[in-house]
């Protein structure tokens, strides 16, 4: 054993490594959430998600698919779009700290999710955290906006406009909970106390966006979970080992004389006193055990993508 090392500062160094990775963790703010969910919720068909509408059941669940819309805009490129935000955000100057947002405007028509002859509405309207796309920008001044321009702004001050947009010409990736409309089509939003989710990325790509290129940082988060998972897990078998084992390697380093350990079990000739006794205390540190390793084991594959679906 390392001298001055024992469970409990084992244990406390765990927890410690666990909250660097919650710290870390909500350093992304919602994106983190929106990631997590992308990883793990799994994938039902279209067909599936309108009989859940349907059935009444509230469930959360991800659905893949083609965009199509009877009512799409174009926008300046010619794209046919169903959805586009604006931001337009504000700074001092170069150097200056984050941007922040002043305006913001969302367009957006009714459009369908198909999955062969299945279909399902989207309730992008109400999209906010869990719209995930490459977003095109361009930085400019204040005067550049005109009328645009919050009164009292300094013409000089730095902007940036911000606009990400969904076309009905591309797949998608949808979390939500499948719900029936007040005309009795099947359509799927927020619910549950989750959000809306919307990517026309791939999945790993979408962890990129929402991370802003710091994998290094989730990485490093992930890495972090599984450090405390192993160290609180072991500080338990730590205890389980002594709790076995009674302390008796302790008792023979300190002398080499045969001692018989007070206490020990009658009802045999002096030997330790093993469990009896105490079972609980090595069930629920052999649970403890199992338990760390498990919320390890669910970190890392949720940070990690976890698993794909089939195909």
């Amino acid at each position: 054993m390392i001298p001055g090392v024992n469970p409990l500062l084992t244990a406390i160094a765990g927890v410690v490594v666990l909250g660097v990775a919650v710290a870390i963790l909500r350093s992304f703010g919602p994106r983190y959430r929106v990631g997590r969910l992308l990883a793990s919720v799994p994938v039902v068909s279209v067909a599936e998600a309108v009989r859940i509408a349907r059935s009444g059941e509230p469930r959360y669940v991800r659905i893949d698919g083609r965009i199509d819309s009877d009512a799409e805009f174009e926008d300046a490129d010619h794209r046919p779009l169903v959805l586009r935000r604006t931001t337009l955000e504000s700074r001092r100057g170069p150097g200056s700290g984050g941007w922040t947002t002043f305006d913001t405007g969302l367009e957006a028509v009714p459009f369908v999710i198909r999955e062969d002859l299945d279909e399902i509405a989207v309730a992008g309207a109400s999209i906010g955290d869990g719209l995930v796309v490459v977003a095109r920008e361009s930085i400019g001044v204040a005067a550049d906006l005109g009328a645009r321009a919050p009164a009292g702004m300094d013409p000089a001050t730095e902007v940036r406009l911000r606009s990400e947009f969904v076309s009905s010409v591309e797949h998608a990736i949808v979390l939500g909970v499948p719900t029936l409309n007040a005309d009795g089509h099947a359509v799927i939003g927020a619910g549950l106390g989750r959000p809306l989710i919307l990517t026309t990325l791939e999945r790993d790509e979408a962890m990129r966006v929402l991370t802003g290129g710091a994998m290094g940082r989730s990485q490093l988060a992930a890495a972090c979970l599984v450090v405390g998972a192993v160290l609180i897990g072991a500080a338990a078998l730590w205890w389980l080992v002594d709790a076995v084992t009674g302390g008796v390697a302790t008792a023979l380093a300190a002398s080499p004389e045969a001692t018989l350990r007070p206490g020990g079990d009658t009802r045999t000739s002096g030997g330790g006193p093993g469990l009896v006794g105490d079972p609980l205390l090595a069930i629920g540190i052999v649970a403890a055990v199992a338990a760390a390793s498990v919320v390890g084991s669910l970190a890392w594959v949720r940070l990690t993508g976890g698993r794909r679906p089939p195909g």
